[in-house]
């Protein structure tokens, strides 16, 4: 893990403990992830962050609302992987971000209680996984 990374993993512990977020630790987040975490607060406040839970298991998956027009909604695991183009492109191949602006909205939705809570059964996860 990258010092950026374990700096952002400090934030993030930070805000999940107490759900809420101070200005220090948004500049902080700004300074690490620039536009990307602008984009990501844009995404969060029209609620478009759901967090998919597999019953029994409780595993899950979270489903981010891209800004375009077309509102494709991207899967992702906000640690590790988004199905967006930005995430393949700079990230992957590039290597110029540190992650997506989705997995930035899963993260912060994540650590501030934001999500939109949806369950389903662990085949219907196993589903939606499959198509990935």
């Amino acid at each position: 893990m990258s010092a950026s990374m374990a700096v952002a993993d400090s934030v993030w512990k930070t805000m999940e403990s107490t759900r809420s977020v101070t200005n220090e630790q948004l500049s902080i987040l700004h300074f690490l992830f620039g536009k990307n975490l602008e984009r990501a607060t844009r995404i969060l406040d029209q609620r478009g962050v759901k967090r998919i839970s597999g019953e029994p298991s409780g595993r899950f998956i979270f489903q981010v609302v891209g800004e375009s027009r077309r509102k494709e909604e991207y899967l992702c695991f906000p640690e590790h992987y988004c199905g967006c183009y930005s995430f393949f492109y700079d990230i992957v191949n590039r290597g110029e971000q540190l992650c997506c602006k989705h997995q930035l909205a899963a993260r912060l939705a994540e650590s501030l209680g934001a999500c939109t809570e949806v369950r389903v059964s662990d085949e219907q996860l196993a589903v939606l996984l499959s198509n990935l």
